[in-house]
């Protein structure tokens, strides 16, 4: 199997590398500050880019967007060295820029593919999937792409092919708007550590924390080298001052009802009552599913771990406590203290087959 060679191996480089090596693929890296090589201890580490690029199958250059064109200018030589030059990718969250900077050093004669994860370390930590990513292919470089593809779908990822402008339109009204909204939701304080918050600002203040997880040049990146993300901020900028406004006016009579830009669009023709509930049930059901395929992830992650310490899969002290947990949580909630534990009962022996699973 090819070896993967990452350069930069900071947060998001190390969670890539905890990827390949879940899946058994052989990786190396080199970075520049080694304190994140040393904690990390998932890849081989190696002392130059030479040794870096030298066999690899794969280079992953997973450095921040206004470093990615050094970044390449300093492979290029090794990459020409090479009889079988490997596949440059990088993992920037816009794509545009990337993509150019990439056929700008590397051409039609070095393969590469631009790509963007839609993961990160926070998502790996949490066990979320499925995990994706986008795979902008290069005209010159089909098979390259098509590699590229199966190599992302060893490590448990789904592939979304995209143009580089589809996929930064698609990026400004969702990740660079996010980022904005919640810069701003943090600058102006808005119901940080309040004791209490209505779901709807529970469920934007785990936006907030996914963002804030982030590191700062991420934003920077999301917001200056998407060439849609202005607009896409103008445009929503444009809209709050006129809800602004039109509160203003309502508040000096101007205006006795929620219409105009007061108004928030419903979800559209009303279901009967039985079949929007099933509608909600589905929708629970999904994210029940989705939540313990996360927690099967965990649990694999945690035999992993056992298995370093020298320990049996079955702790019986732990299980005991995870019931009495889960039955004093199902008490708070008003449910049955023994329905509950059964139904852990069978995740908890789904966990102990998916530890012992090779």
């Amino acid at each position: 199997m090819e070896t993967v060679a990452i350069l930069g191996y900071g947060r998001f480089g190390s969670a890539l590398g905890q990827l390949f090596a879940e899946a058994g693929i052989s990786h190396r890296a080199y970075d520049a500050g080694p304190v994140s090589l040393a904690l990390a201890g998932l890849a081989t580490r190696v002392d130059s880019v030479e040794a870096l690029v030298e066999g690899a199958g794969y280079v992953i250059v997973a450095v921040p967007v206004e470093r990615l064109r050094e970044a390449l200018l300093e492979i290029r030589p090794y990459l020409e060295r090479s009889r079988t030059p490997p596949i440059v990718l990088d993992v920037g969250s816009v794509k545009v820029h990337p993509a150019a900077a990439l056929n700008e050093v590397l051409g039609d004669a070095l393969p590469w593919v631009a790509t963007h994860p839609l993961f990160g370390p926070l998502s790996l930590a949490l066990a979320e999937r499925p995990l994706r990513v986008v795979v902008c292919p290069a005209r010159a470089h089909r098979e390259a792409a098509d590699r590229v593809r199966s190599l992302y779908e060893q490590i448990g990822c789904e592939v979304i092919e995209q143009t580089p402008e589809a996929h930064d339109r698609v990026m400004a009204h969702t990740h660079a708007l996010t980022f904005f909204v919640a810069k701003g939701m943090i600058d102006a304080g808005a119901g940080m550590e309040v004791p209490f918050a209505p779901p709807s600002f529970q469920a934007m203040a785990r936006a907030i924390d996914a963002v804030r997880s982030d590191a700062g040049h991420l934003f920077s990146a999301v917001a200056r080298d998407n060439p849609f993300a202005r607009d896409a901020r103008k445009e929503l900028v444009a809209a709050l001052f006129a809800i602004d406004k039109a509160f203003d006016e309502r508040a000096e009579g101007a205006h006795g009802d929620s219409t105009g830009p007061l108004a928030i669009p419903d979800l559209g023709e009303r279901s009967p009552e039985l079949k929007q509930t099933r509608e909600h049930i589905d929708a629970v059901d999904l994210e029940i599913v989705r939540l313990l395929g996360r927690r099967t992830q965990l649990a694999r992650r945690a035999a992993d771990a056992k298995v370093k310490l020298g320990a049996p899969v079955l702790d019986a002290a732990r299980e005991t406590e995870v019931m009495r947990a889960r039955r004093a949580w199902a008490a708070e909630m008003k449910l049955e203290p023994d329905a509950i534990e059964d139904v852990f009962r069978d995740i908890v022996k789904m966990s102990r087959r998916a530890q012992r699973r090779p």
